[in-house]
């Protein structure tokens, strides 16, 4: 892996010296901003290849920083979000402002590294063009995906989805009809098999429903089979 330029937005001082020091003994870049707002102005003026965001920060919290990235279509940088908070809800709502992992405080060193070492090989993977199946996009009714340019288009238009939703909805349109357990799911997507990040699958399935499906209580694209899982709609 080349070195890559890291973004630690965190207000203590010796936690975001202390990430960023052991970021560049992988071998990678790193900077600081100590609050939300520098942070996202770092963000937004150069191209970063991770994000590591703390949730609790003065000003303008990583919850509002995140949603603010994500809110630009034209750019995706990998985000991971620390948190000191316990609460399951706390990781789900930062889960579906789009940060696409999650490590709370305190943490171990080698399990941020892991983490962040995770996020960057995935980055680094999207930026590599991967073999056109058969026909090229996949398409379904008012449906567009392109597993070479990895776009989404819902009816001729746009969708932003953040690496590990286009993933899931990759995987769903590859194996169109075919019902999936939330483990399958997990295991097919996530590579794990850990129980406890099964509510992982059900935060990404809704945060999919939202952006592609015209009703997302009545999807018609990411089907759920009840006391199984769900299937992906038929190709049009």
């Amino acid at each position: 892996m080349d070195m890559s330029n890291v973004l630690v937005i965190e207000d203590n001082a010796e936690i975001a010296q202390l990430i960023r020091l052991h970021m560049e003994d992988l071998g990678h870049h790193a900077e600081c901003a100590l609050d939300g707002k520098a942070g996202l102005a770092a963000a937004q003026a150069k191209p970063f290849d991770l994000i590591v965001l703390d949730l609790m920060l003065p000003g303008m919290n990583g919850l509002e920083v995140c949603r603010a990235l994500r809110a630009d279509p034209t750019h995706y940088t990998p985000i991971l979000m620390l948190t000191a908070k316990a609460g399951e809800i706390d990781r789900v709502v930062g889960l579906e402002m789009g940060a696409d992992d999650y490590l709370g405080k305190p943490f171990s060193i080698p399990e941020l590294q892991a983490r962040a070492k995770a996020l960057l090989r995935r980055a680094e993977r999207m930026g590599t063009p991967a073999p056109s199946p058969a026909g090229g996009a996949l398409k379904f009714e008012g449906l567009t995906i392109d597993p070479v340019r990895r776009e989404v288009k819902l009816a001729d238009k746009p969708v932003a989805l953040t690496a590990k939703e286009f993933d899931l909805l990759l995987f769903f349109a590859q194996n169109p009809g075919r019902v999936y357990t939330r483990s399958q799911l997990l295991n097919a997507v996530w590579s794990t098999t850990l129980e406890s990040y099964e509510h992982n699958v059900n935060t990404h399935i809704n945060r999919l429903r939202a952006k592609i499906e015209a009703d997302p209580a009545h999807p018609t694209y990411v089907l759920t089979v009840r006391g199984v899982g769900y299937r992906f709609t038929d190709p049009a």
